[in-house]
């Protein structure tokens, strides 16, 4: 290196870095560097939005498939044994039929059908009518003690112990819906409920009526267990309020159905509950729900204030005593599935929406 080249360096270490290399970095950055910044931002976080969309589609759609094939599995097992439980049955009774006649000595009875089963009218008719078929109680409590059975129950009446007797040899059909049922289920096109009730000597009309309104209930509570099990907000407050309502609406309305069975529902109970479930049937939900307020609250008027002072009676105070008394105080039990019906109400018309936006209840 000659002195020349020696000198120059030496002088630019003294000198220091130059301008350019010690100007230090803008802290300010252009207006399109800025918008490309902001839209790479924003479509990155739409492509994460989008993502997680699609994976709750899926979601959705994968637990919309499971609960269809529950659904189906748990109907195909309630046919497979409602059709063991009539096999059983008809073969019981026609076991009966033959070692009765060999008894009595009369001839063998012809099948009604060409495969050895009653037709199909015989059986509805059959179910129809449960009163048929009498079984007075010298016959009855040693048939009972040969099915293990108690012969007789604590307060129970001869209709109960017939009842008892046919469950237990499997002649009366158990509806295996959301609430276990011996009234045999009709299908959905003959659950449309009379205007009336049927006179209590037309015993056949209302035991139909009885499984009418039980098959009605069970499908509503039915459809209501398929649509929570659709939605995917199992782990919200919300998610878990519906599925406990829905719940409680079940056990609460057994008593009920308990009631439909037996056939003692209070008639005043049972018009209005006829009353409501045609509204609803009709999707007429603030009809059905005008029902329900008089059934639950009635027509009576209520005291407000004072209402008597000295000797003199107040103006229309004779009506307080009169109108139509509401049910909702009467018992705990009938408190309870009266609301239970207020819910299947709410339920049914988000299901089955009216026609007419006016209908729909508040």
């Amino acid at each position: 290196m000659d002195f020349a080249s020696l000198m120059s360096k030496e002088i630019a270490k003294a000198k220091g870095p130059t301008k350019e290399a010690a100007k230090p970095a803008s802290k300010y950055i252009s207006k399109r560097e800025a918008e490309e910044a902001r839209k790479a931002a924003y479509l990155e976080e739409q492509k994460k939005l989008e993502e997680e969309r699609a994976a709750r589609a899926v979601a959705k759609r994968k637990r919309e498939d499971e609960a269809a094939e529950e659904a189906k599995e748990r109907e195909e097992k309630r046919q497979r044994l409602a059709e063991e439980i009539r096999i059983r049955r008809e073969a019981k009774e026609a076991e009966e039929e033959r070692a009765r006649r060999k008894r009595l000595g009369l001839p063998e009875v012809a099948p009604t059908a060409d495969d050895g089963e009653a037709t199909p009218e015989a059986a509805e008719s059959d179910a129809d009518d449960g009163d048929d078929g009498d079984i007075p109680d010298v016959e009855l409590l040693p048939k009972l003690r040969e099915l293990g059975e108690p012969a007789v129950l604590f307060a129970e009446s001869h209709s109960a112990r017939l009842r008892r007797y046919r469950v237990a040899t499997g002649a009366v059909v158990v509806s295996l819906g959301p609430i276990v049922t011996t009234l045999a289920p009709v299908e959905e096109k003959n659950m449309k409920v009379p205007d009336t009730v049927p006179a209590t000597s037309n015993k056949k009309a209302r035991r139909y009526l009885f499984r009418q309104l039980a098959s009605y209930f069970n499908m509503v509570l039915r459809e209501w267990e398929i649509a929570l099990a659709k939605e995917d907000n199992a782990d919200t407050y919300a998610g878990q309020a519906a599925r406990s309502a829905m719940t409680s609406s079940k056990e609460t309305m057994r008593p009920l159905f308990r009631k439909f069975e037996k056939g003692d529902l209070d008639e005043t109970i049972l018009e209005a509950i006829v009353e409501i479930v045609k509204a609803a049937q009709e999707r007429r939900y603030v009809d059905a729900n005008d029902g329900y307020l008089r059934l639950s609250i009635g027509k009576a008027a209520w005291p407000i204030g004072v209402t008597m002072v000295g000797i003199h009676e107040r103006s229309a105070r004779e009506k307080l005593h009169g109108g139509e008394r509401g049910h909702i105080m009467g018992s705990e039990i009938t408190r309870k599935y009266l609301q239970s019906i207020k819910r299947c109400l709410s339920f049914a018309q988000v299901r089955w929406p009216p026609e007419d936006v006016r209908q729909l209840m508040g």
